[in-house]
């Protein structure tokens, strides 16, 4: 029986590991990984043959702040790093996903936009968990909720007694941004870094994350730690999984890259919550990373106008904490990770086949027989640098400008159609219960 569609590399990642191989599909999906060999199709040669990415953490803020990021272009940033599945965070647009109508406000101004497939979570908020049963039945991935303030006021934070009343409603994956409010400090209005970083310390990540361990305790539900920035944890997490909880961990690509000790004074691009912390820090993250503790690195993608960095005066205290990443993910955590003496079929763990497992996109993020034909041709050798004007992100404010990295997308196939950020968008609005899932 004839394929639509057979690539061939000397270097395919699959979950056993990379080998030459010829990657049949048909149908949209791949209906066979043969030997290199056995199959005549077009031949990638020494460029690896990567699963799309999946980006679970990408705040696309479409509609109500479109100004900072939307779908058009946050989906082609994502097309051009290897990215060919994202989930939107449930904040900052307006509304705030957090209803089932928002839910199809959200779905109404992404339709026809997107060049690579796109999910949606779920927000828990306060005077919202009525509506967590009837949310997640529309097709949301799971739940987000802060422990802290989000810096939008229509997206609160739960406190303890909320947060286990929201775990307890609905058995679905709870995202938590896991700061503890009595851990923090209000920043002074300063220039340093060092100052910002102060008034979170890794305490407060410690304490929340201790926590939201003692609710999943109580409640059985399924959590997923974001972000995580404080190594300190780790120990924690560790413990809680030999218990038998269900807890997940992500970290991102700038806490595995970037170090304090770097930053500038005002140097404002560099802000995100939680804060970069030291090199010993990301030393440990790496270690966790390489354990298993750390299931997946994600881009917490959070852009904003260039305005909100305040870059004019470098105020840490007023910027806005975001790094848009999206475009870069794959290559900054790639040129580390070959540092450090990772393999691809690490940063496909990590970046492709976790993601999409803690998410429920079973079909999503591996390259074998019955998944979705999403592929990426990399060339995990070619450097280049930064170039901020290249980014197809709203705004090219990065903290990676100039920056020397290695890994160049050479092609990408979404269900076996090969896209370009310069063709028609063909992503799909997944659901947990229908499309793409």
């Amino acid at each position: 029986m004839g394929y639509d569609l057979v690539l061939r590399s000397r270097r395919v990642i699959t979950p056993a590991g990379e080998r030459p191989a010829a990657v049949c599909v048909r149908d949209g999906r791949i209906a066979a990984v043969e030997d290199y060999h056995a199959v005549d199709g077009q031949d990638l040669g020494e460029l690896a043959l990567l699963p799309g990415l999946v980006d679970t953490h990408v705040h696309v803020n479409e509609p109500g702040r479109t100004e900072w990021e939307g779908f058009r272009s946050a989906t082609l940033a994502a097309l051009a790093g290897g990215v060919t599945t994202i989930i939107d965070m449930p904040l900052n647009s307006l509304p705030p996903t957090v209803t089932v109508d928002a839910l199809r406000v959200k779905r109404r101004a992404a339709a026809g936009q997107c060049h690579v497939d796109v999910g949606f979570w779920g927000g828990a908020v306060p005077d919202h968990l009525a509506d967590l049963a009837a949310l997640y039945a529309a097709g949301v991935f799971g739940f987000k909720a802060f422990l802290v303030d989000s810096g939008v006021p229509e997206f609160p934070p739960l406190d303890p007694a909320g947060l286990r009343q929201a775990l307890a409603a609905v058995d679905a994956t709870f995202l938590i941004h896991a700061e503890d409010p009595a851990e923090l400090r209000v920043a002074p209005n300063s220039v340093r870094y060092a100052d910002f970083m102060a008034s979170r310390p890794p305490a407060a990540e410690r304490r929340a994350v201790a926590g939201v361990l003692d609710a999943a305790r109580a409640t059985g539900a399924r959590v997923h730690i974001l972000h995580l920035s404080a190594a300190e944890t780790l120990p924690l997490i560790a413990q809680a999984r030999r218990d038998g909880l269900r807890v997940t961990v992500e970290t991102c690509p700038h806490y595995l890259t970037l170090m304090a000790e770097d930053v500038a004074d005002g140097a404002t691009q560099f802000k995100c919550c939680p804060p970069i912390r030291g090199a010993g820090n990301r030393d440990a993250l790496w270690a966790g990373l390489a354990s298993g503790i750390i299931d997946c690195v994600v881009s917490d993608h959070s852009p904003c106008t260039p305005e909100l960095k305040h870059a004019d005066v470098g105020d840490f205290a007023t910027a806005w904490g975001g790094i848009a990443s999206l475009q870069l993910g794959l290559p900054v955590v790639w040129t580390e990770a070959r540092r450090r003496g990772h393999e691809l079929a690490d940063l496909v763990r990590w970046m492709a086949r976790h993601p999409a497992e803690i998410a429920g996109l079973c079909g999503k993020g591996r390259i074998e027989a019955g998944a979705t034909a999403d592929l990426v041709a990399f060339d995990p050798d070619t450097t280049f640098s930064v170039d901020p004007a290249l980014l197809r992100h709203r705004h090219a404010v990065t903290p990676y400008a100039g920056r020397m990295l290695a890994g160049v997308v050479r092609g990408t196939w979404l269900g076996g159609q090969p896209v370009a950020p310069s063709g028609p968008p063909r992503g799909r609005l997944l659901s947990r219960t229908g499309v793409g899932a």
